[in-house]
C-alpha cells in the first residue's frame, strides 16, 4: 500500500477515474475546491462499492482524515484511484488517493471509506463477498423503485 503523500503504484489501484477542473470547481483562491474534489470521490466510491456488493443500495458510512497535500487549478486533469482494502459481513472499506496528472504530484489520500450494504428496507445486509472482482456480473440489475417502475410502463 502507499504510504501518505505518495502516489499509488498501478497495481495498488483497482479502480480509477478522471476529472477535468473547471471554472466552477474552483475555490476563492482560484485552486481546486476541496468540496467539489469530496463529492468526486464519494460518487467514485459510492460507483466501486455498487459494483463490488451487487448492490445500487450501497451507502456512504465514515471517511476518515482527508490529508490534503497538493491542489490543482483549472484546466488540470486529476486522477482518483480507489483500492477495496477490507470486505466486512455488511461493509466494503477502500482507500483513495487523487494525483494531479499534469504535475503527477498528490492531491491528497484517504486512508479509510467505509459503504455499507443495504436491504430495501434501508438496513444493513450482508452482502456475501470476500473478494474483489472484474467480473461484470455484480452489476446490479434493478436497484430502486424508479426503474421497476420504467419496466412496468414499457421504459428503458
Amino acid at each position: 500500500m502507499a504510504k501518505q503523500g505518495h502516489t499509488m503504484e498501478s497495481v495498488d489501484i483497482t479502480f480509477r477515474t478522471r476529472k477535468w477542473v473547471r471554472p466552477e470547481d474552483l475555490n476563492a483562491n482560484g485552486t481546486l475546491f476541496g468540496g467539489s474534489l469530496l463529492k468526486w470521490i464519494d460518487e467514485e466510491a459510492a460507483i466501486y462499492a455498487i459494483l463490488q456488493l451487487g448492490n445500487g443500495k450501497a451507502v456512504t458510512k465514515y471517511i476518515s482524515e482527508i490529508n490534503f497535500v497538493s491542489s490543482a487549478v483549472q484546466g488540470d486533469l486529476v486522477e482518483m484511484g480507489l483500492m477495496a482494502t477490507k470486505f466486512g459481513r455488511t461493509s466494503l472499506t477502500m482507500r483513495a488517493e487523487v494525483r494531479n496528472m499534469i504535475t503527477r504530484r498528490s492531491i491528497l489520500t484517504i486512508e479509510e471509506i467505509v459503504f455499507v450494504n443495504l436491504n430495501s428496507e434501508g438496513r444493513p445486509e450482508p452482502h456475501g463477498h470476500t473478494e474483489i472482482t472484474y467480473d461484470r456480473d455484480r452489476i446490479p440489475r434493478l436497484h430502486s423503485v424508479e426503474y421497476t417502475n420504467d419496466l412496468k410502463w414499457g421504459g428503458r
